[in-house]
């Protein structure tokens, strides 16, 4: 029988191999020491280019998959919010700022000029990029500093508090070019300033609010909160908790008009203060380890097999923009107190761009070809699944060294 009855089963065991894949994809790159992010990525192509052959997926299995991918992006942010450390990052504050400020300077504005004027790219591309680019993925990095026994270090504290930076100013960036995107590809109609102004400042207002309203919450109720679902129940009330939150606070950032990456990270963040959180964050782990791989599958999915050849070229001009701007932008200003090797070290492990960067990209992708084009969006994850590949296998050698 045809139909939504016969299409069910179809969906249901394809979501049963996705996760049944991501764990093998997980387990054979960790023994490779290969981010597993790009294997799922290659998962969602493969699927792609599968279902361009044969047809399997239904415009249904399509949903299915996005949905999926949305619960993904929520776990994923939650998870990044959830793991900062606020109190760390407040006491080596002032370091960390000059690093951020220079990575962060220095990638927007050699992503934007790359894709303006060498690229030819549109203002409102050349915006996500630039924004993209200035996102850290410092967990592809983490565990090679582990390895090195330097994590600890003054250099290693100062490489995550930095990202953290990274991070943070990702997503207020992301907000503000979510909500300005339309007007400046002239969507808005009229002149730009004053409609800029009518749209930025309710925008800012209703995330100070959100971020407010989170910032009380972690300050008054949280504790009380989380105590009362482990009387519920001791080991799995916490987890719940964090999951209905987190899915809460990401569809009530939606309602706001941001997007629920948005909301995932500062549940996450909301979370974060408590001396409990890292136990929780081990239990969160199960629902991480489910849903998070759909996201990155979701991007594969999304990429258009037709512009990936093509968008090999742009790829490669965005890699070397993307590894010079980091490495520059957080050597120069870590220059004086750490020296030429270290400083280098540093920056090229500041080199990862993949959920942040990606959530940016993808949203860009969903806006329309005046925002993302599918050629654009392939070759900027041509950029993370080549920075999460090689910063590894350039960093461990160094920190070997440095270490001995």
């Amino acid at each position: 029988m045809q139909g939504p009855w016969f299409e069910l089963p179809v969906v249901i065991l394809l979501v049963g191999a996705g996760i049944i894949a991501a764990a093998l994809v997980r387990a054979l790159l960790s023994r490779l020491r290969v981010p597993a992010l790009v294997g799922w990525i290659l998962l969602g192509l493969a699927v792609r280019l599968a279902d361009n052959r044969w047809g399997f997926l239904s415009r249904g299995g399509d949903e299915v998959f996005d949905f999926l991918a949305n619960l993904g992006v929520i776990v994923l942010l939650f998870r990044v919010g959830l793991e900062a450390n606020l109190a760390g990052l407040v006491r080596q504050l002032r370091r960390a700022s000059l690093v951020w400020a220079g990575n962060v300077f220095l990638s927007a504005a050699l992503g934007y000029g790359v894709c303006a004027f060498v690229l030819g790219l549109g203002v409102v591309p050349s915006l996500f990029v630039a924004f993209a680019f200035t996102a850290t993925s410092v967990g592809v990095s983490v565990g090679v500093w582990q390895d090195a026994g330097l994590l600890g270090s003054p250099d290693g504290q100062l490489l995550v508090d930095a990202a953290e930076l990274d991070d943070l100013s990702g997503i207020l960036l992301m907000a503000v070019l979510f909500a300005v995107a339309p007007l400046l590809a002239g969507h808005g109609g009229g002149s730009l300033l004053p409609l800029l102004g009518r749209t930025v400042w309710p925008m800012l207002l209703k995330l100070v609010v959100f971020v407010a309203a989170c910032a009380a919450f972690s300050q008054f109720a949280e504790r009380r909160v989380t105590a009362f679902f482990s009387r519920l129940h001791s080991r799995s009330g916490p987890v719940l908790l964090l999951t209905g939150a987190g899915f809460i606070l990401a569809a009530a950032a939606r309602l706001g008009g941001f997007s629920v990456a948005i909301g995932a990270f500062f549940a996450g963040l909301a979370f974060s203060r408590d001396p409990k959180s890292g136990r929780y964050d081990a239990a969160y782990g199960v629902l991480y380890d489910l849903l998070a791989p759909f996201f990155f599958i979701g991007i594969g999915l999304s990429i258009q097999p037709s512009v990936l050849l093509p968008a090999l070229g742009l790829g490669a001009v965005l890699l070397a923009a993307a590894f010079l701007s980091k490495v520059v932008g957080t050597a120069l200003p870590t220059l004086p107190g750490s020296g030429l090797r270290r400083s280098v070290v540093l920056g090229l492990s500041m080199v990862p761009r993949a959920e942040i960067a990606t959530v940016i990209m993808l949203r860009g992708a969903t806006l329309g070809e005046w925002a993302v084009s599918p050629r654009l969006f392939a070759a900027m994850v041509v950029v993370v699944a080549a920075t999460s590949i090689v910063t590894p296998l350039v960093v461990r050698p160094l920190l070997r060294r440095a270490s001995e």
